[in-house]
């Protein structure tokens, strides 16, 4: 993903293109269902439940909610399938359903503030195959502390975060999943972004861990 404030209209890449055309196809899959096709679903269920899963799973720290979210997620993309607009992008469409879905949680009564540490491997912060033991263990430190740092924020802060750094939308596909303008966005991800520096920077003095590499990793430089 291209860091906050890149030129976006740079000249498309390889996988870019193949990325878009794979989008082309699932948004005509999201168009069949909107007229009724109920074979659609599979395609389009097969294709972004993992993508819902995993959004989910970053907002609310618990692979069982995610998982509980996920399907309340697609039975109002069913619900409200007839609403989907011709000619648009299905991605940030089903993202905001999914928003909509973990917002509501959280103001349900059985909502617990208290969130779990998302998962270690939800941040790429892996030292690689090759990794002697101790860089493994700093590559584990740092990635419980960038879980730990984005349970900690507010909602609006990670979610922005999120949807750029993990799940890859563009800053305005984010605003339209967010329902915020871009500017709102950019600077909701810095402060989570900032946040996370912060914290990456203090877990360096405690522990002389690779923070300086780990910043430039979650930065996605």
């Amino acid at each position: 993903m291209m860091a906050l404030g890149e030129d976006s209209t740079a000249a498309p890449t390889l996988g870019s293109r193949a990325s878009a055309v794979a989008h082309g196809a699932l948004d005509l899959a999201m168009e069949r269902y909107a007229d009724g096709d109920e074979r659609a679903f599979t395609e389009i269920f097969h294709t972004l439940a993992p993508r819902v899963h995993a959004f989910l799973k970053r907002l609310s720290g618990s692979d069982d909610t995610a998982s509980d979210l996920t399907q309340e997620t697609f039975l109002r993309m069913h619900r409200a399938r007839g609403t989907f607009a011709r000619g648009h992008t299905v991605v940030p469409w089903a993202y905001a359903i999914a928003r909509n879905c973990f917002t509501s949680h959280v103001r349900s009564p059985k909502y617990r503030a208290a969130r779990g540490a998302v998962d270690v491997a939800d941040h790429e912060l892996s030292a690689g195959t090759d990794a002697n033991g101790e860089e493994k263990l700093a590559a584990v430190q740092t990635a419980e502390i960038v879980g730990h740092t984005l349970a900690a924020m507010s909602v609006v802060n990670r979610e922005a975060f999120v949807l750029l750094r993990f799940e890859g939308l563009s800053v305005a596909q984010a605003a339209e999943v967010i329902g915020a303008t871009e500017s709102a966005v950019k600077v909701r991800a810095f402060r989570a972004y900032e946040a996370l520096r912060a914290a990456l920077d203090a877990g360096e003095r405690r522990k002389g861990a690779p923070a300086a590499e780990t910043r430039a990793h979650v930065r996605g430089a």
